[in-house]
């Protein structure tokens, strides 16, 4: 006997649920304009729609009631912080817009789990029975509230543990920022189903996710085909470096590529910017499958290590740098000796 079908898809809810789940999730009822949220938080309408639309949401028309008293309160919460000094009022739209974008790609995760576990519940019970979807969402809301406030309060603290103790204060620090890059991909992903490719996307961030934070880094963004990651130490990075495509390696897996680079970076809203990150993903286009190249300066701080093989490569021209030089960084095998440097060409690819 094979597996069972799975059940119909449930219809989806009435507006009434739909009204008593919206007002669950805003905390009220829509009462309010664009203009009277304005006027009762006691900010300009042009400041408020610019935060708005900062946040990722369409504008509103002005007599659209579209507001609950809870806009009003996240407005003052934000005056509140600026009066304390937390926030520059020059940079509360940047400070928005990377929240929303952060929180955006975590409610679209939340609102496909709420919706299976609202499918599964109405396969379960007998045919023709409601599910209680607000229920559902009583239930599920403060268990993802409290995860997300425990993992926010963990990076927190486990940031304020690397600056602290670094001693740097200030947005620029010395670092070490490296890509991860999926060889192929482009092409690979031309011949695979959406399951197959979100299934293979979700494997890699998955393992990079895992190899980083083991090694003490912190993984920036991910873009698809390939991970920004940072280091508070050359070691680190490297270790990154090394330990990343070979976990990865499997017959089903594209071969994984890493650059990396060693500098000052300025760190603002969780992004990073400096010509590094640049030296960085040129270092990365040009690395031979299953390689690591590093920047000079990161090469100086490992090369006398015994455990790596540092090894420079023949200078080669990249897209905005006339002449880079890469180093092959290698895990060295007890007894090897030295064989001088390489005269291999890495070329764009």
């Amino acid at each position: 006997m094979g597996p069972a079908e799975p059940g119909p898809t449930p219809a989806p809810p009435g507006p009434e649920v739909r009204e008593a789940l919206e007002r669950l999730l805003l905390g009220g009822p829509r009462r309010l304009t664009r203009l009277e949220v304005a006027a009762a938080a006691g900010m300009p309408p042009e400041r408020t729609q610019r935060l708005w639309r900062a946040l990722g949401f369409p504008d509103v028309a002005d007599d659209d009631r579209a507001f609950t008293l809870s806009d009003v309160g996240a407005l003052a919460t934000v005056s509140e912080l600026i009066d304390a000094g937390f926030i520059d009022p020059d940079s509360e739209a940047s400070i928005a817009r990377v929240t929303g974008q952060a929180l955006s790609r975590l409610a679209d995760w939340q609102t496909d789990l709420l919706a299976d576990v609202l499918v599964r519940r109405a396969r379960e019970q007998a045919p023709g029975t409601p599910v209680d979807a607000v229920a559902a969402a009583e239930a599920l809301l403060p268990l993802l509230s409290r995860t997300q406030d425990y993992v926010w309060r963990r990076h927190l603290a486990a940031n304020l543990d690397r600056v602290l103790s670094t001693g740097a204060a200030g947005d620029r620090r010395e670092m070490a920022v490296g890509f991860a890059d999926l060889v192929g991909y482009t092409s690979r992903s031309r011949g695979m189903g959406g399951r197959e490719l979100g299934a293979m996307v979700e494997a890699f961030e998955a393992t990079a996710t895992e190899v980083i934070a083991r090694s003490r880094g912190r993984v920036v963004k991910t873009v698809g085909d390939g991970v920004l990651f940072t280091a508070a130490s050359a070691v680190d990075a490297v270790e990154i470096g090394l330990i990343l495509p070979a976990v990865w390696d499997a017959e089903d897996h594209p071969p994984l590529r890493v650059g990396a680079a060693y500098g000052t970076v300025l760190t603002r809203l969780g992004d990073v910017y400096s010509p590094v990150v640049n030296l960085a993903s040129r270092l990365t286009s040009i690395a031979p499958a299953g390689a690591v190249l590093v920047d000079r300066v990161l090469a100086g701080h490992v090369r006398d290590l015994p455990q790596y093989r540092v090894r420079p490569m023949e200078p080669v021209a990249v897209r905005g740098y006339e002449s880079v030089q890469p180093w092959r960084v290698s895990r060295r095998v007890a007894g090897e000796v030295d064989e001088g440097p390489s005269h291999e060409i890495v070329r764009d690819r």
